[in-house]
């Protein structure tokens, strides 16, 4: 399976996450990769200071286009989850395979999940059944097909065991070249910046985050200071990314910056234009070539 993802490499997404989000990064895996690539990083670390799903940390790790990921989340839930998973595959595997997919159990994973159980792997199952149970993933929603099951689609949709096992094998195999870590965004950015043969891609809640399965949101005062932050640091290869409003631009305004598309599935699927920002240190490659002088799609 390893040799398929591999060949996969060459696709502009790669899919090796076993959580669902609402606009998750991993069709980024192509900029991504070859930002990696033009600035000679696949002997490196590649760090996503806001997880989440870490769809493209672990497509990039797994097609081996870096040697190793950090993957960091505030929401002690979906850390819970990745910690899990990391520390024992072989575990998280079982519970997979054992996992009865009905209401009942939903209503069960449910309560382990709100009262947040020392547990870290049962926290982080009941993390991991309701994002795949639930609508689009959104762990605060309800389950697909709703609690009668009258939807057009069950509870088990989203829920093939097969896939997710096989998922959860080639992350286990990956593992001792996974760090996972609990704790802010920005103390995850100062630990790494100046390490060298390093590139943060910084993915924050956004100003505008409806569907987002963050239970943490950012206050006007992170974002600034998460600029400030990021602004300071012209020696160190990051990327951003952020919703494509106007105070993103504000802040950000001496970086090179483009917009992208991106499908939202959260409810119903949108398009919605994004913007990326990039750091001073980074060579865009052929990247800058087709984004323009100006950091802006051409026409």
């Amino acid at each position: 399976m390893i040799a398929e993802f591999e060949k996969k490499s060459k696709l502009k997404r790669v899919m090796i996450s076993p959580l669902r989000y609402p606009g998750g990064k991993g069709s980024l895996y192509s900029t991504l990769k070859s930002i990696v690539r033009a600035n000679n990083l696949t002997a490196g670390t590649y760090v996503e200071p806001y997880a989440g799903g870490a769809g493209a940390a672990l497509a990039l790790l797994v097609t081996g286009q870096v040697r190793r990921i950090a993957i960091n989340d505030l929401d002690p839930a979906v850390y819970a989850f990745w910690s899990a998973l990391v520390s024992e595959p072989a575990k998280f595997s079982e519970l997979v395979s054992k996992a009865q997919v009905t209401v009942k159990e939903w209503s069960r994973q449910k309560e382990i999940y709100l009262g947040e159980s020392s547990d870290q792997m049962k926290l982080g199952f009941a993390t991991f059944y309701l994002n795949r149970t639930n609508r689009s993933g959104v762990l605060n929603g309800g389950p697909i097909g709703g609690m009668d099951q009258t939807g057009n689609y069950k509870i088990d949709a989203r829920f093939n065991k097969s896939a997710l096992l096989e998922r959860i094998r080639v992350i286990g195999l990956h593992s001792p070249r996974i760090t996972v870590t609990n704790i802010d965004g920005l103390a995850v950015i100062r630990r790494y910046a100046r390490r060298s043969n390093t590139l943060i891609y910084a993915d924050p809640p956004y100003f505008d985050k409806a569907g987002s399965l963050y239970l943490n949101s950012f206050k006007d005062a992170d974002h600034a200071n998460l600029a400030k932050c990021l602004n300071g640091l012209s020696e160190t290869k990051w990327v951003l990314t952020y919703d494509n409003v106007p105070q993103v631009r504000e802040l950000y305004a001496d970086r090179r910056s483009r917009l992208f598309s991106l499908n939202y599935s959260a409810h119903r699927v949108v398009k919605a234009n994004e913007i990326m920002v990039y750091s001073d240190a980074l060579d865009l490659g052929d990247i800058c070539a087709r984004i323009g002088a100006t950091g802006t799609p051409p026409s």
